[in-house]
């Protein structure tokens, strides 16, 4: 399983054209590892699998990184808002350990999976924050959410963390017409982009945002 799960992950890889080296696809591995042996007990998430979590998580997280990149190609400071179990934020310090990353979560155990996991893989660039994002301070390039509330609620909770030139990016499912419409004038969409994740077959997107 360990070997299968190794080569599903560089397949993966090599389809996104990502170039990770043999630690951080170790990290990644060892992540899935922390994640089923946590969610037996916190239930941090309803895939169960070792291979679907690769899938369903950890490629599905990965997937963002090249179209983030084109946007910013130099260290940034990224928070993870609504973070979970850690997703994207443990995969993104894992995968590009010169950004800094902030992953809050109203649940305190799911705060605590996330801090136990960066010190586990010594992920410096990670903390995790027990907190309502409303509560948060401090300026970010990017806010980020994966499977959050809808467009508005997140964009209306987390504008304050933005920095002047940042900008918000929401990983989505399935996108309705209904969402984008509800966004009020002061949020402006810069760009929806789809996205192709290796062993999904599922709809996959971004939401590029910005304040008016």
């Amino acid at each position: 399983m360990k070997k299968a799960l190794a080569l599903a992950l560089a397949d993966g890889l090599q389809s996104l054209s990502l170039e990770l080296t043999l630690a951080q696809q170790q990290a990644l591995l060892d992540y899935i590892a922390l994640l089923c042996k946590w969610n037996k007990v916190y239930n941090l998430t309803a895939v169960r699998e070792p291979e679907h979590m690769l899938s369903h998580h950890v490629l599905d997280c990965l997937a963002v990184l090249p179209p983030l990149k084109q946007v910013f190609s130099e260290a940034l400071d990224l928070i993870d808002v609504g973070a979970g179990g850690g997703l994207p934020s443990v995969v993104f310090a894992i995968a590009c350990p010169h950004w800094q990353i902030t992953a809050v979560d109203t649940v305190a155990k799911k705060a605590a999976f996330i801090q136990t996991t960066a010190h586990s893989l010594r992920l410096v660039n990670l903390r995790a924050v027990h907190s309502r994002v409303e509560a948060l301070t401090g300026g970010f390039d990017v806010v980020t959410c994966r499977a959050y509330a809808s467009l508005r609620d997140f964009c209306d909770s987390s504008r304050h963390l933005l920095k002047p030139n940042g900008v918000w990016m929401a990983m989505k499912a399935k996108l309705s017409a209904e969402e984008l419409t509800d966004l009020p004038a002061t949020v402006r969409v810069d760009k929806v982009e789809t996205l192709a994740v290796p062993g999904l077959d599922a709809d996959r997107c971004l939401v590029w945002m910005r304040p008016v």
